[in-house]
C-alpha cells in the first residue's frame, strides 16, 4: 500500500517558511490557538542562523504523522487479512460437495498420496534444521548438523546420484527418440511424402463400386453429442444402399436413451439405414460394446467398418476420401485420420492439450505410418477392414485400450497401417482438468495392462525382430513407462531431494536447456502455440504425476486401473457443422430441420459451473516444490530456484484446479 503525501500541511510549511526571518514562530492568525508557540535558536555568540531554519515539528504534528503510520499498517494488515480469508474461502469452494466421489477418489488415490505426503514432512523437516543451523541457533544443532553432513555425503548422497544418473540417461534416451521423430516429420514434409489411393470416386462411378460399409458410433450418456455425431454419419456421400449406420448406446439414462431413439428415428424416416442397438448391462464398456455390435449377422455382408466416437463429426466426404486406399491393396488393416479440435482456443488447458496432440498426430502417426506401417488405433476416426479384426480375434474386453489392443495383434498378425494427416475428423478436447484427468489416467494405465498381457505374445510373434524391438522398447517401455517415470522421478523427486543432498547434483543442462530444446520440438507442429511454450512445460510435468500413478496402477493392477470413464463432452462442435449440414441439403425445409436439430443440444444447461475440488497430491508436490525453491536460497542455485518456484506454482495453480473449466 502506498503512502499518500500530505499536500495541505506541506504548502502551509512552506508558506510559515517564508513569513519568517530570524526564528520560527508559528503565527496564531494562520493557525489555530491550539497550536504551541516555539521558539528555536541558541544564545551562544556563534549562532548559526541556518539552524533556525530547519523542519521543526511540534507534538501534535508528530502526533499526526504517527496516525497516519498507524492507519497505514492498520490498512495494509486489513488487506493481507482480507486476502488469507480470501484464498481459504476459494479453497472451501474448490471441496467437491459430492461424497462418494470423495470416497473413491480416496480409495484409488490414498496409498501414492500417503508416500507423496510422507515425503513432504521430510522436505519440510529438512528445511527448518537447515535454517536452524544457518542461523547457528544453538552449538548442538551445529553439532547434529556436523553429523548430517557427514552421513549424507557418505551414505544418502550416492545412492541419490545413482539414481540422478539412470534418469538423466533415460531422459536423454527419450530425447534422441523426439528428435528422431522429428527429423523423420521433416523429411516427410521436405519428400513430400504422402500415401496416395489408388482410384477416387467420380459422380460416374456405378453403385456396385462402392463396398459395403458400417458405421458405427458407440456412446454412452451422450446427452450433448448424440445429434451431431448421429447426423455427420447419416450425411456421408456414400450410397445408401451401400451403408448402414449402428447407434451403439451403452446409456443408463432412459431420457438420454429416448432421445437417441427419436433422433434414430427421424433419420430412418429419411431414408437412411440405421439402426439402434442398447445393451442392458455394460459388460467391458466401448470393447464390449463393439464387439457386441460385430456378432450380428448381417455384419457378414459388409466389408469396412469405420468407427466414430459420439463428439466426432466426419466430413461428408470421408468415406470417399479413405475407403479407396484399400483398393488393391489387400494387406491394409486400418486407415487413421487425423483429428482437429473445435475447442482449442478455449482456455489455457485446451491450448495446452492441442500442442501434444498436434505433435502426436503431424509427428508420431505420421512417422510410424510412412516407415513401419504402424501406429496405436486411435479408437475412432478411422476404417478397419472387417477381415483383418476378425483375423486377429476380434474386439477383446481385456484392458481399457481397446483401440491399441486390437491394433497390436493385428500388426502381429502381419497386417499394415496406412494414416491420413491431410483428412481431418472434428471432435472436441475435454476442457474442464478433471475430465482432461480421467482422460489421461485411462491413457496411461491401458497401456501397461495390455504391454503385461501381451509382451509373450510379441516374443512368440512371427514378425521380423525390429517389429519386436519397435513394439517392446519404443512403443511401450520408452513412450509409455520410461517417459512417465523419468519425468515424475527427476523432476518431482530427485531435484527437490539434490537441494537438501547437495553432495548429490543434477546438472542446470539436465533442469533447464534440455527440457526447454523438447519443449521447442513439441511445438513445432503447432506454430501459433509458441507463446505457450514456459505454460506447456510447466505443465507436462505436473501432469507427470497423474501419468505416473495410472502407469504404475496399469503395471500392477493397481486402484481403479481397469475402471472406464466417459469423458465429459459439451457439445460444442456442433455449431460448427451447421455450414456442412446446410451445404449437404437442397429442400430448404430438410435444412431448417437439421439446423434446428443441431442446435437443441442442451448447450445453455451445460454452462452451469459445479464445484471445483482440491487436488491433494498436485498440492502436496506444489508444497514440496516451494520449500525445496527456499533452500536453493540458501546455497543461491539460480536456475534451480526459479525451476521449482514455477514449477511448485503450477502445480499450486492445478492443484486448486484453476486452470481449465469446472463444468457441471
Amino acid at each position: 500500500m502506498s503512502r499518500q503525501q500530505h499536500y495541505e500541511f506541506q504548502q502551509w510549511w512552506n508558506k510559515q517558511r517564508e513569513s519568517h526571518n530570524s526564528d520560527l514562530i508559528f503565527n496564531e492568525k494562520s493557525e489555530p490557538s491550539n497550536y504551541v508557540t516555539l521558539e528555536v535558536g541558541t544564545t551562544t555568540a556563534t549562532h548559526d542562523p541556518t539552524v533556525d531554519r530547519e523542519r521543526v515539528r511540534s507534538a501534535r504534528q508528530i502526533k499526526h504523522v504517527w496516525l497516519l503510520k498507524l492507519i497505514q499498517i492498520a490498512s495494509s494488515l486489513a488487506y493481507v487479512t482480507n486476502g488469507v480469508v480470501s484464498v481459504v474461502k476459494t479453497a472451501n469452494r474448490r471441496i467437491k460437495s459430492d461424497a462418494s466421489s470423495q470416497r473413491l477418489s480416496y480409495r484409488v488415490e490414498t496409498r501414492f498420496y500417503r508416500v507423496i505426503k510422507l515425503f513432504l514432512v521430510i522436505v519440510v523437516i529438512l528445511l527448518v534444521f537447515e535454517l536452524l543451523a544457518y542461523f547457528r541457533v544453538a552449538d548442538l544443532v551445529e553439532y547434529v548438523y556436523a553429523h548430517w553432513i557427514e552421513i549424507r555425503g557418505s551414505y544418502l548422497a550416492p545412492v541419490l546420484q545413482s539414481l540422478t544418473n539412470v534418469c538423466v540417461l533415460l531422459f536423454l534416451v527419450q530425447s534422441v527418440d523426439r528428435l528422431v521423430l522429428v527429423l523423420g516429420c521433416f523429411w516427410i514434409k521436405f519428400r513430400r511424402i504422402k500415401p496416395v489411393a489408388a482410384f477416387e470416386y467420380c459422380s460416374s462411378s456405378d453403385v456396385e463400386d462402392y463396398p459395403m460399409v458400417l458405421l458405427q458410433i458407440p456412446m454412452c450418456n451422450e446427452r450433448e453429442v448424440y445429434q451431431q455425431s448421429i447426423s455427420a454419419a447419416c450425411i456421408q456421400d456414400w450410397p445408401r444402399e451401400r451403408m448402414l449406420v449402428q447407434i451403439l448406446d451403452d446409456s443408463d439414462d432412459t431420457t438420454v436413451q429416448a432421445l437417441i431413439k427419436a433422433e434414430v428415428h427421424k433419420w430412418q424416416q429419411r431414408g437412411v439405414h440405421i439402426v439402434y442397438r442398447h445393451r442392458l448391462i455394460r459388460t467391458g464398456y466401448k470393447a464390449g460394446n463393439l464387439k457386441s455390435a460385430m456378432s450380428c449377422d448381417y455384419v457378414k455382408d459388409y466389408e469396412f467398418v469405420a468407427i466414430f466416437d459420439a463428439d466426432f463429426q466426419p466430413a461428408p466426404d470421408f468415406l470417399k476420401k479413405t475407403i479407396p486406399h484399400f483398393k488393391g491393396n489387400d494387406e491394409l488393416a486400418l486407415v487413421q485420420t487425423r483429428w482437429s479440435f473445435v475447442n482449442k482456443d478455449e482456455n489455457l488447458l485446451t491450448r495446452l492439450q492441442n500442442i501434444n496432440l498436434t505433435f502426436h498426430f503431424e509427428v508420431e502417426q505420421q512417422v510410424n505410418g510412412v516407415f513401419i506401417n504402424f501406429f496405436g488405433f486411435n479408437g475412432t476416426a478411422g476404417v478397419w477392414r472387417i477381415k483383418a479384426l476378425e483375423d486377429c480375434g476380434g474386439w477383446l474386453e481385456r484392458t481399457t485400450v481397446e483401440d491399441m489392443d486390437i491394433a497390436v495383434r493385428a500388426h502381429l498378425c502381419g497386417w499394415k497401417f496406412i494414416y491420413l494427416n491431410d483428412i481431418k475428423c472434428l471432435c472436441e478436447l475435454p476442457e474442464s482438468y478433471a475430465a482432461y484427468k480421467k482422460q489421461q489416467y485411462r491413457w496411461h494405465s491401458g497401456p501397461m495392462q495390455l504391454f503385461r498381457l501381451c509382451f509373450m505374445d510379441i516374443i512368440r510373434s512371427k514378425v521380423s525382430f525390429m517389429k519386436k524391438v519397435n513394439l517392446i522398447f519404443l512403443f511401450f517401455l520408452l513412450r509409455k513407462l520410461i517417459l512417465p517415470f523419468y519425468s515424475f522421478t527427476l523432476f518431482c523427486i530427485i531435484l527437490p531431494l539434490t537441494m537438501f543432498l547437495p553432495e548429490a547434483q543434477l546438472p542446470a543442462w539436465v533442469v533447464c536447456y534440455v527440457p526447454g530444446i523438447m519443449s521447442v520440438l513439441n511445438i513445432l507442429p503447432a506454430p501459433r502455440s509458441f507463446p505457450f511454450i514456459v505454460p506447456y512445460l510447466l505443465f507436462e510435468n505436473t501432469m507427470s504425476v497423474t501419468k505416473f500413478n495410472a502407469m504404475i496402477s496399469g503395471l500392477f493392477k493397481l486402484g481403479s486401473s481397469y475402471e472406464w470413464v466417459v469423458t465429459k463432452k459439451l457439445g460444442r462442435a456442433s455449431e460448427s457443422d451447421l455450414v456442412t449440414f446446410a451445404e449437404s441439403e437442397e429442400a430448404q425445409g430438410e435444412k431448417n430441420s437439421i439446423h434446428r436439430s443441431s442446435s437443441e443440444s442442451g448447450l445453455s444447461e451445460l454452462r452451469t459451473k459445479s464445484k471445483n475440488r482440491l487436488y491433494r497430491k498436485e498440492l502436496a508436490l506444489a508444497f514440496i516444490l516451494l520449500t525445496a525453491s527456499l533452500r536453493s536460497l540458501l546455497s543461491a542455485q539460480g536456475i534451480h530456484f526459479y525451476f521449482l518456484m514455477f514449477q511448485g506454482v503450477t502445480f499450486l495453480v492445478v492443484g486448486l484446479d484453476l486452470i481449465g473449466e469446472q463444468v457441471s
